[in-house]
């Protein structure tokens, strides 16, 4: 029998009386929970494949483990993919939604439809996970998990301490916001929900649910630290801030541990490798040189840089792209551009994709590099750099978020002075209110690209 499914009903049943969501107000404790699933389990029936296209309830993961203890393979839609993504990453599967009328065809239900009598459980020997690629570059790939779920069943166990209260703004449908939800029941804790973001949303929460533990992008924790609400808050219940998705700004992570204290750290993971590397708070204090690594390798993970990018193979690795050969324990080409240094600590420098070839020798600029070095300047809050194509050749584009009163021509002098090479100065400025994100928090340079205007 699956263990991970066995632990998590294990913990249902322990819960009791004790809030497990809480959601749009509305309090579910790990008993109610535990019933919901097994009326949920009740109304699907037998099924092969379903997928899970709901936003940030307590239905997504409860559908999700209905499922999973029918022996379905599940696939989570990604909240962040275009609509045709969706649709192609659900081909053949059941589909249980919030928003029906996406999707066409007749193997389409919402949670109310399932609401059945509970039947008798038999736990498949291992759950099945499909996890798609975002689609945006073309069909999307989906990314078999199975032992991953597994591994989370042993990490994950109640505190000596009592329950935690975690705060969930990743969409659940994703990596991240699944592994954080499951993680929490799997500790009995409580899981403050909220689909979507908001950062005076997320700070009252804090203060109101005494939350311990939340995790951000780096967009969204520069929004948090620059909201007005921000000094007013009592922060003091967080014992953990993890940070990841992207390449945080050093300065930014300097910032958060002085406002949060020693109990922010960072983590590296891909969807096909969800635990590549971590840093804790103690490995940052007295080392502003690390403040842009995300830390060493994890145990039972490994990683090279083969011509600039990071490669890894391990105990995390996904199964395998759906459709193609097991990864066994091949290496992966994760696409980040990356660095070690004498001690082991990986530097990230951006996407493989997201480098402009630029100057008269063509050199390669990553835009990660220049976009921290953007957001040192005092007058600005946040930016964006990506390559934009001329008659002669790739230059620099940055999208800047002032803070304060500043010029283009000032913003080009930062970057000169910080880098002394004028294929790293961006050709072109332009100021925005606020970066587009995506629904898991990361720029999206797709959108901005096509809101700014080139001179």
């Amino acid at each position: 029998m699956s263990f991970f499914l066995t632990k998590v009903l294990a913990a249902l049943d322990a819960g009791g009386d004790r809030v497990l969501f809480h959601a749009g107000g509305v309090p579910t404790t790990y008993h109610q929970a535990r019933d919901r699933l097994r009326r949920l389990h009740g109304g699907l029936g037998p099924v092969r494949t379903l997928a899970v296209d709901l936003r940030n309830r307590p239905d997504t993961v409860l559908v999700q483990l209905a499922a999973l203890l029918r022996g379905a393979t599940v696939v989570m839609v990604p909240a962040s993919a275009p609509k045709a993504a969706r649709l192609a990453a659900a081909r053949d599967a059941l589909v249980v939604t919030d928003r029906p009328d996406d999707w066409p065809g007749d193997d389409v239900r919402t949670p109310g439809d399932l609401d059945g009598d509970p039947e008798p459980l038999e736990l498949p020997e291992k759950v099945r996970l499909l996890f798609p690629t975002g689609g945006t570059t073309g069909p999307p790939k989906l990314i078999r998990h199975s032992g991953i779920y597994d591994g989370m069943a042993h990490i994950f166990a109640p505190s000596p301490d009592g329950p935690g209260r975690t705060l969930l703004v990743a969409p659940m449908t994703h990596m991240t916001g699944n592994a954080t939800v499951l993680g929490a029941l799997l500790r009995r804790d409580t899981v403050v929900v909220h689909d979507g973001f908001d950062a005076g949303a997320v700070l009252a929460a804090i203060e109101e649910h005494r939350i311990d533990t939340l995790s951000l992008t780096p967009p969204r924790l520069a929004a948090l630290l620059d909201h007005p609400r921000r000094p007013r808050t009592d922060l003091s219940s967080v014992r953990s801030l993890s940070l990841g998705a992207a390449p945080l700004p050093p300065h930014r992570l300097a910032q958060a541990l002085d406002v949060f204290g020693p109990v922010v750290g960072q983590g590296y993971g891909l969807t096909e490798a969800p635990m590549i590397a971590s840093i804790s708070a103690a490995e940052l204090l007295g080392r502003p040189d690390r403040l842009g690594s995300v830390g060493r390798i994890v145990p039972g993970m490994e990683a090279r840089i083969t011509d600039g990018e990071v490669e890894v193979r391990g105990l995390s690795m996904m199964d395998g792209y759906a459709g193609a050969p097991p990864i066994g324990g091949g290496w992966l080409r994760t696409g980040d551009l990356g660095r070690f240094d004498d001690e082991g600590y990986l530097y990230l420098l951006g996407r493989a994709d997201d480098v402009v070839v630029a100057g008269e020798h063509g050199t390669k600029v990553p835009a990660t590099v220049v976009e921290h070095a953007l957001a040192t300047h005092p007058a600005v809050r946040s930016a964006a750099v990506f390559g934009r194509d001329t008659a002669d050749g790739q230059v620099l584009h940055a999208v800047v978020v002032p803070s304060g009163t500043v010029t283009a021509e000032e913003i080009r002098a930062h970057a000169r002075k910080a880098f002394g090479q004028e294929h790293y100065v961006p050709a072109a400025v332009d100021f925005v209110a606020a970066l587009p994100l995506t629904a898991v928090g990361k720029v999206d340079k797709r959108a901005l690209a096509q809101l700014v205007t080139a001179p």
